[in-house]
């Protein structure tokens, strides 16, 4: 996979984790049907870990939970470190 594939899917799945991150915070408030974790989650680690730690902090949602606290930076090293490989190979 060459870089440029790497980081135009990493922005793509990064600006829909972002976007999934604040739906799921706004039906919080409301009380409606809520996003699963396991979702969120899933959005993070399929290349989507530096939207979804932005919409933590823009949204200040799950920053409670140590599966995201901790999770969502850890999966996002890892993508960074995939990268760094990529564009080292």
């Amino acid at each position: 996979m060459h870089v440029q594939v790497f980081l135009a899917l990493t922005a793509v799945m990064s600006v829909f984790t972002f976007c999934l991150f604040g739906i799921d915070k706004r039906r919080a408030r409301r009380g409606m049907w809520r996003v699963p974790e396991r979702t969120l989650l899933a959005a993070c680690a399929l290349l989507g870990a530096a939207g979804g730690l932005a919409g933590m902090r823009a949204f200040r949602h799950k920053t409670r939970k140590p599966r995201f606290r901790y999770g969502v930076p850890a999966l996002l090293a890892l993508q960074v470190a995939l990268l760094v490989a990529l564009a080292l190979r």
